[in-house]
């Protein structure tokens, strides 16, 4: 359950008419990405082509989901998929085509890889529907579909289990527990329903509404948000109730600035919906939640006496707050809860884990975002969440972005364990790398409140590129280049890329987004800013240690991955061939020239080789072989016997292709049973 925590009612909320649209930012280098209506049905056509190409196999199924497209014509397709007709899990990918169509670029979830040896369960579905978790009580009877999870160390066959439910505050909850249909144990469990709570701050502020059919006004903008009066019915065990009726009023003047009056909330969540569209319209270029010029509706007066809203994948839901005399229709609440619904329509982050802390962080960021956008008096932008509505009861907020651990839960720096942690608190090192690419660290004061942010460690002082700027790189990173189970290290190689592609390598923004995420503890990774001059000796191998993914080496996909199933060397990533345990063959290579100048040139890299086989027969292999031109020599191959579980470092003279250009290749072919796997990883074609 997603939740923004707040407290006490203000103010007054009085609307005029139809509002002039708010002042758009100024729009970065590169446009933001933008959906065409058709785009998602041309990429379903081209499917085929996507699986052809990224080596899957004939099992799975590629699904478009969205396609985001640059000014220039790039391409983001996010696929999910299907393996034997059952659903995947975290098998999400996002694939990036030229405009001319060919692929430049892949991002992954966990792995490349969701095949799994079996889909016939050892679990009975009964059993695993006896492991669904209730977030609360009122809990209905479990449903549950058999998957493949690939959100983990390694792809599992497991069931979906959903049940149900009401908590303690009254707010629906569809909990997902994810049970491995081989053993029956709990892989993960989060909630789909994304919630907060705020009490009715009401604003002096401009309304969009329409002419009503009939006569006098409605609250409906010219996006088609609407707001409507549930009448204080509803279920909050399930969401369920009633549309509502939509406002409507004679003079186009709304509420009175007071809960007497049930107008008085519509205004605010009506007003919130409003801007929160249009910071990511004219801000961020997303036409939308769903980015298909679609508004969506708000109910208030939900349920009795609920005290909180949420957001349940179509509309919000504002409750009224104890004894319903504080309507929870802040803005913050509609820009953070309208951004998990941006988050679920991108990225899709799943609840839980690091990719919980980033999914929350993201809502609190773009709440930030808009909050400052509205740049309305009677609630100044800062970097505090809830500070309004004093749900500590001593007039402080509930999260700092400047120093996250001020609230006592949330944490300042990123760790290994910070997954383990509720994503309200996990969500602090996000949080606090916004604050400080936006505008350092240090002691400084803005719209009237001081922060001072800190650095982890011994990490430098961070110089801030403007809030603006980092707001889009965010949007950038959530939109092209994060999957649903993403963690701190890819929004770190995520983030950076992103400010490459819209501002530069050698641009302040790239730089404030580099060393803020160094300042919160998250290790460097493959991307970096500053140009990157071609290799003059040392390494002519780019991406050598594989730290970035699939760029500059081709072949078959998902050998080059983080899963966790088999170590790296170093870093996190490595080209893991093999270990599928049935007949396949796959391939790494990367093409390079060998300067006719050097005297010597030495290819290494270190292997580590694990089995299931037994035996002296070589029933798996992986051979190291130089392709050049139509001829292909093949430097060594290893095998299944006397498999060796610690890395080894492997060197080979390839002086002899001084002056030609070649390709390094990885070659692997598995027999029909018992896995074996090879791992390369640190390969170096080094020259002197």
């Amino acid at each position: 359950m997603i939740r923004l925590s707040t407290g006490a009612a203000l103010g007054v909320a009085v609307a005029a008419a139809v509002a002039t649209p708010l002042s758009a930012a100024s729009a970065s280098p590169l446009s933001a990405p933008t959906l065409a209506p058709t785009s998602v049905t041309a990429a379903q056509v081209n499917a085929d082509k996507d699986h052809a190409a990224l080596g899957l196999s004939k099992d799975e199924k590629l699904v478009v989901r969205n396609v985001l497209t640059d000014a220039d014509g790039t391409q983001h397709v996010r696929y999910d998929r299907t393996f034997k007709g059952l659903r995947v899990v975290g098998g999400d990918l996002v694939v990036e085509k030229s405009k001319a169509g060919a692929t430049k670029d892949v991002v992954y979830n966990a792995s490349g890889k969701v095949a799994v040896t079996s889909t016939t369960p050892s679990v009975t579905k009964a059993e695993a529907l006896s492991e669904g978790r209730s977030a609360g009580r009122r809990t209905e009877s479990p449903s549950g579909e058999l998957v493949v999870w690939a959100g983990g160390a390694k792809p599992v066959l497991a069931y979906d289990v959903l049940v149900k439910s009401v908590r303690a505050d009254q707010v629906p909850s569809r909990l997902h527990t994810l049970v491995d249909a081989r053993s029956g144990a709990t892989l993960i469990s989060y909630d789909e329903v994304q919630t907060g709570t705020g009490d009715g701050i009401f604003y002096n502020a401009s309304l969009e509404t329409k002419a009503h059919t009939g006569g006098g006004y409605e609250l409906t903008d010219t996006h088609g948000n609407n707001t409507r009066d549930a009448h204080n019915q509803g279920d909050p065990n399930t969401g369920v109730g009633p549309a509502g009726d939509l406002f409507l009023d004679s003079d186009d003047i709304w509420g009175n600035g007071a809960v007497s009056d049930r107008a008085s909330a519509a205004v605010d969540a009506h007003y919130g919906a409003t801007t929160t569209f249009n910071y990511y319209k004219n801000v961020l270029g997303r036409n939308g939640i769903w980015n298909d010029g679609r508004g969506a509706p708000s109910r208030v007066h939900f349920a009795n006496a609920m005290e909180n809203a949420f957001w349940d994948g179509t509309q919000m839901s504002y409750g009224d707050g104890a004894g319903n005399a504080a309507p929870l229709t802040e803005i913050d609440v509609a820009g953070h809860e309208m951004s998990h619904g941006v988050t679920e329509n991108t990225a899709g982050l799943v609840y839980s884990g690091d990719a919980g802390g980033l999914n929350e962080a993201t809502s609190d960021i773009f709440g930030t975002a808009v909050e400052f956008y509205a740049n309305n008096p009677s609630d100044p932008g800062d970097y505090l969440i809830g500070e309004e509505i004093d749900i500590n009861g001593n007039g402080t907020p509930l999260r700092y972005m400047d120093k996250p651990s001020k609230d006592g839960a949330s944490k300042d720096c990123w760790s290994s364990t910070l997954g383990q942690l509720n994503p309200h608190y996990s969500s602090g090192p996000l949080n606090h790398w916004f604050y400080l690419a936006s505008e350092g660290s240090g002691a400084k004061t803005i719209n009237g409140v001081s922060y001072n942010s800190p650095v982890c460690g011994t990490a430098a002082a961070v110089t801030g590129a403007g809030r603006a700027n980092i707001e889009k790189v965010w949007y950038r990173t959530l939109s092209t280049k994060l999957t649903s189970n993403s963690n701190y290290a890819a929004a770190r190689n995520g983030a950076i890329s992103s400010a490459i592609e819209l501002f530069g390598a050698t641009s302040q923004t790239c730089k404030s987004v580099e060393a803020a995420f160094t300042a919160i503890a998250v290790p460097a990774g493959s991307a970096t800013c500053g140009s990157t001059p071609p290799p003059t000796g040392g390494n002519l191998l780019l991406n050598p240690g594989f730290e970035s993914g699939a760029v500059s080496w081709t072949g078959t996909s998902g050998p080059i991955t983080n899963n966790t199933g088999r170590p790296a060397r170093t870093g996190s990533w490595k080209a893991w061939l093999g270990g599928n345990g049935s007949t396949s063959t796959e391939t790494v290579q990367q093409s390079v020239t060998i300067p006719s100048t050097v005297t010597a040139a030495t290819l290494s890299f270190w292997l580590r080789t694990d089995t299931a086989e037994s035996g002296s027969t070589a029933y798996d292999t992986m051979k190291v072989q130089v392709v050049n031109g139509s001829t292909t020599t093949t430097l060594a191959t290893y095998s299944n016997v006397g498999t060796n579980a610690t890395y080894t470092q492997k060197s080979f003279n390839v002086t002899a292709y001084k002056g030609k250009t070649i390709s390094v290749k990885f070659l692997m072919n598995e027999d029909s049973s018992l896995q074996t796997s090879f791992v390369v990883d640190d390969t170096a074609l080094a020259t002197s």
